[in-house]
């Protein structure tokens, strides 16, 4: 058995390492494009980047004013949790309070503030059910000067990978420097409207570096990271090498007339934790 005081504990642990300390291969991947870069701005925008990363460290405090919307992707594997949901909502309410979180949850109309980052619905939990002896889960806070920038097609198969790739460079042209780049660039293809979005945002749990598992899926990878790198939009937006850190694409089969496109984009304190427990 696994207790809802376990949960409780590990979502507040860590919201608090995702809030505070970037995951290496970010802070890798910021490190080698200003080794790479030219451009005067953007060496300084990243300078300021890795600076901020190792003051929030240093004080530990979180590396971004906006905190995120909590979402809470868990893996539930063969064990028996006590109230798996309830031990999420405290979790984050405690860590609201302790790291301390900004308090980002709002009734999208009255724009009334729950002050807990507690709402309808929120946190946002996506449940995978897994073949393993374990419960894994993982918090990705989710900033909005990113968020606000994603985007979905609901394409014609007709236009294909050609067709994913353009709607890939079309909405990152759009964002610009609004979603604070470098970016990482989640694609989903396939499943429904909603899925391909959530599938998106999943591709955004790889690590940097990591390319999918399959061939062809890791060669587009590539190939639209090279397209949003030659946009020079750069850091910040101000030029430069270096758009985005990484393109991730996730894909599920999908309807014989259609072809869902959605583009998550995640700035450059691309944050996520995971942790793992077992049952007695």
């Amino acid at each position: 058995m696994i207790y809802q005081s376990q949960v409780e504990e590990l979502i507040c642990r860590l919201y608090q390492e995702a809030a505070i300390k970037l995951p290496l291969d970010v802070k890798k991947a910021l490190e080698t494009a200003h080794d790479l870069e030219e451009n005067e701005t953007a060496l300084l925008n990243l300078e300021a980047i890795l600076e901020n990363i190792k003051i929030a460290e240093e004080k530990d405090l979180p590396l971004c004013q906006d905190t995120g919307l909590p979402i809470i992707f868990v893996k539930l594997g063969n064990v028996q949790v006590e109230n798996l949901k309830e031990g999420i909502i405290n979790g984050v309410k405690k860590a609201t309070e302790e790291v301390p979180l900004r308090p980002n949850v709002v009734d999208p109309l009255t724009r009334k503030n729950s002050g807990n980052n507690i709402g309808r619905f929120i946190p946002q939990i996506d449940i995978e059910l897994v073949d393993t002896d374990q419960l894994e889960i993982t918090i990705f806070p989710k900033g909005f000067g990113s968020e606000n920038n994603n985007a979905l097609k609901m394409a014609l198969p007709g236009e294909g990978e050609e067709g994913i790739k353009q709607f890939v460079l079309e909405t990152v042209l759009a964002a610009g420097g609004k979603p604070c780049p470098p970016t990482v660039v989640g694609v989903g293809i396939g499943g429904s409207s909603d899925m391909a979005l959530k599938l998106a945002k999943k591709a955004l749990l790889r690590k940097v570096g990591e390319h999918h598992p399959e061939e062809r899926m890791a060669k587009m990878e590539g190939e639209m990271l090279e397209m949003v790198n030659a946009t020079g939009i750069g850091p910040m937006g101000l030029g430069g090498r270096t758009t985005a850190l990484d393109v991730k694409i996730e894909y599920a089969d999908t309807h014989t007339a259609g072809l869902p496109i959605g583009v998550c984009i995640q700035c450059w304190a691309a944050r996520r934790a995971t942790g793992i427990l077992k049952g007695e």
